[in-house]
């Protein structure tokens, strides 16, 4: 079954804080998105452990650059998993995923922006990230219907497993779930719902409850 991730794109810790409480029994993974890395710091990723240490913490890092030594920091803060764009250099994603093997970690490569990102997983997947995430950003998805058009071919040519994120909303479950993501990355339903509980256990039963037609 697809693991749930909330994305606490946030600008303080306080209200990643007090999302992550209220989502906890309905969420496999929490992120420190980069958002709230930027604002308050690596430092929300250790705090964000010492609060939840029975889930595992993403650090979205996006890393571009110095590969190993962002992913080394957001590691020796507790991250269990951290993110390095696609678009970064061969050696800096080299780097990166060097570090989390040293760590025994785990990494995604992040294809947003990507201007092709089946040509771009195609073409890096030989070095071996854990995860590749297929992520429609949040300005792209301001301008234009998020679609799930590719995900048939990505399983069809790309041996690594797949995360999913981009306003991805209940109704949208059934449209990914053929394709066996390992991660479902929901952000803006959960955090910015009235009631993020509740919204977190319509997407988490929407998971659980989905079956093949």
């Amino acid at each position: 079954m697809s693991l749930l991730q909330v994305a606490l794109d946030f600008l303080h810790i306080k209200d990643a804080l007090n999302i992550a409480s209220l989502t906890y029994q309905y969420i496999d993974i929490i992120e420190a998105g980069t958002p709230l890395i930027k604002s308050e710091g690596v430092r929300v990723v250790e705090t964000l452990k010492k609060n939840f240490q029975e889930k595992n913490i993403f650090a979205d890092l996006k890393i571009m650059d110095t590969g190993a030594l962002e992913a080394k920091m957001a590691f020796d803060a507790g991250a269990d998993l951290i993110s390095v764009c696609a678009q970064a250099s061969v050696e800096t994603i080299t780097g990166a995923i060097e570090e989390t093997r040293r760590q025994n970690k785990k990494i995604v490569i992040d294809l947003i922006g990507s201007r092709d990102w089946l040509y771009r997983s195609r073409e890096i997947q030989y070095l071996k990230p854990d995860f590749f995430c297929i992520h429609i950003s949040l300005d792209e998805q301001r301008k234009c219907k998020k679609t799930f058009s590719g995900l048939e071919n990505y399983t069809k040519e790309i041996q690594i497993p797949f995360c999913i994120a981009g306003g991805i909303k209940p109704e949208d479950i059934p449209l990914i779930m053929p394709f066996q993501p390992f991660i479902i990355i929901v952000g803006g339903y959960i955090i910015k719902a009235e009631k993020p509980d509740e919204a977190a256990k319509t997407i988490k039963e929407a998971i659980i409850n989905w079956k093949p037609q």
